[in-house]
């Protein structure tokens, strides 16, 4: 966006500010300046200097896409006092003559109009082209560079028809029909869209609404009648329109932003006393017209004086703030003490200012942020609530990282296919009304759905990896209330050649992290191994499930390998862990002795009730026991297994003699057997 310094001059007459110091102000104040880059004068003209300000800048200030709007804000930067070259009084006040429908309001709140007779289209004079020429602009005639004079100036975006190629008497702001095209003023045709607001006459469309005209009813060197249309679209239509065609002007880029509604009027009055300078002899033909909408009103905001102060960390008067708004265009009355009324200008009422904070922010830009002193903000220090979950769960994330598990985070979100794989004793999901994707249609039951598809993603790449997921399930409510969340840890290991032996690796695991935690083989679920699932105790409650895989699931992915996984309750884990008695158990100071046991046992029975009977036949000399390894095949008969522990045995008082070990292990061996187990000696 550029501007003429000459031209900011003529609406601030006593600015003697500096070019390139003014660019500095209105950059601390206003908007990013990108630079400044001089015109050389033309014909005895003063020479003018064209500062080039970033768009990005003033999205949100449509007023600041005109000299006008932008002398304001410089006025109010100098302390000067800023001079409107609009005069309404011109408008005319007969019978208007030019008749205007509008389809719906809410595309165009307000459409102006008026008619002017005896135009004589020529060349614009030399000023006003050495002027639009001087802002990238093409000078083209006396009627278009006006009208693009007051979309540089005001900024209001008008257009001007040949009254002679209009059909019928009335301009129609309405929605585009099926089939409609428009032969626009750059030599293209565009195919309309029913989304497309167009302004058409009694047969067809006569221009894109707020983006082009049509080439039909364009102004040429033949017309004497011209009907001036001053319009206000909404933006975001013009938005669409624009981006639809791939067509961005200079009056939808304005448009786009939300313009001033009671800036219509402002436009045409601009423009008939600029016809009368670079058209000699023109007039105005009829009145005014005027198609108005509802306007929303604009309501007062109330403004706190120490507000200020203590938002900017600066204090500042109640008259400096008043001044300051004036500048600006607000109006500002004290209705109680240290409180201000402020009423927001109405191009400031579009999207900019709404509350109070946006006045602290119109008082301190103008003030100077380089006047106010950097303080840390005095913002008192509450210690939150101890939330013993968060401790703990970062206990867990710590106690699964030291065995080489990789945290995973996954989408609250599975598809119906993931849904049914991990779903049991009939439950259901909480479907989802509106899904960020076609395919994630429920909230997951289970975090292993997200884990499994980490594992399908990882197995292409690592024949060995684990992983972990710390998340919330999502249980449906049985008395329409909201869902439930339910935190959870999955960790899973993967082993492309695995054995039985990672089952056990997994329970290591979980000991790791739950200490003490027992295993007790149960039914296995749909998706778990038939022989390998099990359920965790812990301090005798349940908290959650250890077992491998189905292969059925790997083998339907291509998979081979075996997957492990555990599936523990945190809120249930978390109370065991909160309430659960710690003794303190001194280091032996005396060595112990340890011996291997193998027995055999059926197939099918636990290893873990095996391992609880050597332990409590070994209290209370049992150091250590620890599963060596389990055999089954010749000379075992079919059906039999052999489980191996190594079992270490030590006394707190003395170092225990072999005899004492001896006697102790014949008393294991003796107490094994008479609970119907066969041992291997």
């Amino acid at each position: 966006m550029n501007f003429s310094y000459q031209w900011l001059r003529e609406f601030v007459p006593g600015l003697t500010t500096e070019p390139a110091e003014l660019q500095r102000l209105i950059t601390m104040k206003t908007a990013e300046c990108e630079g400044i880059r001089r015109v050389p004068s033309r014909e005895n003209s003063p020479p003018d200097w064209i500062i080039e300000i970033d768009n990005k800048s003033l999205t949100h200030r449509p007023d600041l896409w005109g000299h006008y709007g932008m002398a304001r804000e410089v006025a109010a930067i100098t302390g000067l006092v800023l001079t409107d070259p609009v005069h309404l009084e011109v408008l005319p006040r007969s019978e208007p003559v030019v008749k205007v429908q509008i389809e719906e309001h809410t595309l165009c709140p307000r459409y102006s109009a008026l008619r002017f007779d005896n135009v004589t289209v020529g060349p614009s004079p030399h000023w006003l082209q050495m002027r639009l020429e001087s802002l990238g602009l093409n000078p083209i005639n006396n009627i278009v560079d006006v009208t693009n004079y007051i979309l540089t100036e005001l900024p209001q975006p008008m257009h001007a028809f040949d009254a002679a190629k209009l059909m019928g008497d009335t301009i129609f702001v309405r929605l585009a029909r099926t089939g409609e095209q428009l032969h626009a003023l750059n030599g293209e045709t565009y195919n309309l869209d029913p989304a497309d607001l167009v302004i058409a006459d009694a047969a067809r469309p006569v221009g894109l609404a707020g983006v082009i005209g049509g080439f039909d009813s364009a102004i040429s060197e033949t017309t004497t009648s011209i009907i001036l249309e001053s319009a206000n679209f909404l933006g975001s239509s013009v938005r669409f329109t624009a981006t639809r065609h791939k067509l961005r002007t200079d009056a939808s880029m304005r448009f786009e932003k939300s313009l001033d509604p009671e800036n219509t009027l402002r436009g045409l009055a601009r423009a008939v006393e600029l016809f009368e300078q670079v058209c000699p002899g023109i007039r105005v033909a009829g009145g005014l017209t005027d198609n108005v909408g509802h306007l929303p009103q604009t309501n007062p905001v109330l403004l706190p004086v120490p507000f200020v102060g203590r938002k900017l960390g600066k204090e500042i008067s109640e008259g400096t703030i008043c001044q300051i708004l004036i500048a600006l265009g607000f109006t500002a009355k004290e209705t109680a003490p240290g409180l201000l009324t402020v009423t927001v200008p109405s191009w400031r009422a579009t999207k900019d200012i709404s509350i109070k904070d946006d006045l602290v922010d119109e008082v301190g830009r103008i003030v100077g942020y380089e006047e106010i002193a950097p303080a840390a903000p005095l913002v008192s220090a509450v210690v939150p609530h101890s939330d013993p979950m968060r401790l703990y769960l970062r206990q867990i994330r710590a106690h699964l990282a030291a065995q080489g598990f990789t945290e995973v985070y996954n989408y609250s979100f599975v598809n119906q296919t993931e849904a049914a794989r991990f779903i049991h004793d009939g439950d259901h999901h909480v479907g989802i009304q509106n899904p960020i994707a076609s395919e994630l249609t429920h909230l997951r039951r289970s975090l292993l759905s997200g884990v499994f598809r980490n594992i399908l993603g990882n197995v292409r790449h690592y024949a060995e990896f684990r992983v972990f997921e710390i998340g919330s399930e999502i249980h449906p409510s049985s008395d329409n209330a909201l869902p439930s969340e339910v935190r959870h840890a999955v960790a899973a290991l993967y082993n492309a050649h695995g054995d039985e032996q990672d089952f056990f690796e997994l329970k290591r695991v979980a000991e790791c992290v739950f200490p003490s935690c027992l295993i007790a083989a149960v039914e296995a679920r749909a998706y778990e191994h038939p022989v390998r699932a099990s359920e965790i105790r812990w301090h005798n409650s349940v908290i959650g499930r250890i077992f491998e895989l189905h292969p059925s699931l790997l083998h339907q992915e291509g998979i081979e390998g075996r997957a492990l996984a555990f599936d523990v309750d945190l809120e249930v884990a978390q109370k065991v862990a909160s309430g659960r008695e710690i003794k303190y158990r001194p280091l032996r100071k005396y060595p112990t002795s340890g011996f291997d046991l193998s027995i055999v046992a059926d197939l099918k029975l636990p290893v873990q009730q095996i391992q609880e009977e050597l332990s409590k036949l070994a209290s209370p000399h049992l150091a250590a026991i620890d599963f060596v390894r389990q055999y089954a095949g010749p000379p075992l008969p079919e059906g039999r297994k052999s489980v191996s522990y190594h079992l270490e045995i030590g006394a707190i008082d003395h170092t225990m003699t072999a005899d004492e070990v001896t006697e102790i292990r014949n008393r294991i061996i003796q107490g094994m057997r008479e609970r119907g187990f066969e041992l291997r000696i």
